[in-house]
């Protein structure tokens, strides 16, 4: 049976969730075994014959290639094990931040001093001329949202 998601309608956001977890699972297991000096050395000398070592999907993969952190979001990767990348990589967590949204590391970082992204403007699919929403909200709140 499948369990309703209300928060699936949030523009850009992926919510790691038991689904997530699931679809993830190599993936994040992957990142983990990077928490060993050793397993680092053997990813770095050979990135491609390392992953092939792990039953994850070609598109987990490519994503990890790529370093490519929001395509691994999506694909079930958890930013807290995906983390374990980029300290490979000698990059800081605020250097992945400012990737994955398209800036620098400066500029990341003076956004966040400034109290982080705006909570004014598009809240859910649907606003703003985005795609019309996944999933209906259910119950009272759902029905309010119909009417109005």
């Amino acid at each position: 049976m499948a369990l309703d998601k209300p928060y699936v309608d949030i523009p850009g956001t992926t919510i790691f969730d038991a689904e997530q977890s699931r679809k993830g699972y190599w993936l994040n297991q992957f990142c983990m075994s990077l928490m060993k000096a050793e397993n680092r050395v053997r990813f770095k000398a050979g990135e491609r014959a390392y992953l092939d070592e792990w039953p994850m999907s070609e598109a987990q993969k490519q994503a990890v290639l790529d370093r490519d952190l929001n395509r691994a979001i999506s694909l079930g990767g958890n930013i807290y094990f995906l983390a374990k990348i980029g300290a490979t990589d000698g990059k800081s967590f605020q250097q992945m931040a400012g990737s994955m949204t398209g800036m620098s590391e400066e500029e990341y970082r003076d956004m966040m001093i400034r109290g982080g992204r705006s909570p004014e403007g598009n809240r859910h699919l649907g606003e703003d001329g985005d795609a019309q929403p996944q999933h209906q909200p259910q119950g009272a709140a759902g029905r309010k949202n119909k009417e109005a």
